[in-house]
């Protein structure tokens, strides 16, 4: 029996699957690396050959298949406009393997998929307003409004709250060409490239050895690592990083009014470092009525697989 989908959620260094049951349980889970050295080719065998190794695991094939793409996505295309990450821009990914597998496929942006598994099967069931934050290699966002999940003829309503400007005279360059984005600002990514900053220049730190035999080694976990060993390089990089995804919420706030954001992906992990400062700094700087209401700020119950589970979803519909 076809009583399970395979959601995907291809992001821009990991791809992540897994086989999931109408009520959104997880029987089966794969990881595998992706990235900008894969061609559009080379990413199609690799799910082909990961979706294969899933349904060997199980059995009978997947009633369908979702897969959450980062970018602009067509459903029955997959990416049609994507600056950086991928490799993958205007390819045909969703129909070749449609055709393939012989298998109904369909495709979205992660940040609109991961509030369709929050509304599905995690923390935004219970509310008609509610944002998804995904902090991962980049930031991804989606968003529901009035019970809806924003959708537009361009394909990416609610899926840019992280290209906002918030800092204009930024070194740093977005892959939108623009300067001090929230993308660049608040990603796991972005306080691991806080810190290498700091140990580049020489700053004292327990990361300076590691640095020096390979920058790369420096990332999201090492750097919460050493805050939490106390790491003064550490923990400075942390509240700098901190208050840039405050103002980020700020703004996501007054966008979007929600009754709810949840934060998902890597980072959220360690969100014990950082969510109540969040939390605070949002309440603080936020208008909205009546004043005395908070916004509800929370992590994901599913951090790892929530794109998945969302991807799914979409497959469910099929």
């Amino acid at each position: 029996m076809n009583d399970y989908v395979i959601g995907i959620d291809v992001g821009g260094t990991r791809i992540k699957m897994g086989a999931v049951l109408d009520d959104g349980t997880l029987i089966e889970t794969h990881l595998c690396p992706s990235g900008y050295h894969q061609t559009a080719e080379q990413l199609e065998a690799t799910l082909l050959k990961e979706i294969s190794s899933i349904q060997s695991r199980i059995g009978p094939a997947p009633a369908s298949i979702g897969i959450a793409f980062p970018g602009a996505v067509d459903p029955a295309k997959g990416v049609v406009l994507l600056p950086g990450k991928l490799r993958i821009e205007g390819y045909p990914m969703v129909s070749n393997l449609a055709d393939a597998l012989d298998l109904p496929v369909i495709a979205d942006n992660d940040g609109r998929l991961s509030i369709l598994g929050e509304t599905k099967y995690g923390k935004a069931r219970d509310y008609d307003w509610a944002v998804s934050i995904t902090l991962g290699t980049g930031v991804g966002s989606g968003v529901l409004l009035n019970g809806q999940i924003l959708r537009d003829p361009h394909l990416q309503f609610g899926t840019q709250a992280s290209h906002i400007i918030q800092q204009s005279n930024s070194d740093r360059l977005c892959i939108t060409r623009a300067r001090g984005t929230a993308n660049i600002l608040c990603s796991a990514s972005a306080l691991a490239v806080l810190a290498r900053d700091g140990l580049a220049r020489g700053l004292p730190s327990q990361l300076n050895d590691l640095y020096f035999q390979d920058p790369s080694r420096i990332d999201y976990e090492t750097v919460l690592d050493g805050a939490k060993c106390g790491d003064a390089l550490c923990l400075d990089v942390l509240s700098t990083w901190t208050k840039e995804l405050g103002w980020f919420l700020v703004s996501v706030v007054h966008m979007y009014s929600p009754q709810i954001i949840i934060i998902g992906g890597g980072a959220s992990t360690g969100a014990s470092y950082y969510l109540e400062q969040v939390r605070a700094h949002v309440h603080q700087h936020t208008f909205r009525y009546p004043p005395e209401e908070e916004v509800l700020i929370e992590v994901s119950d599913m951090p790892d697989y929530g794109v998945v589970k969302g991807a799914a979803a979409l497959a469910w519909d099929v």
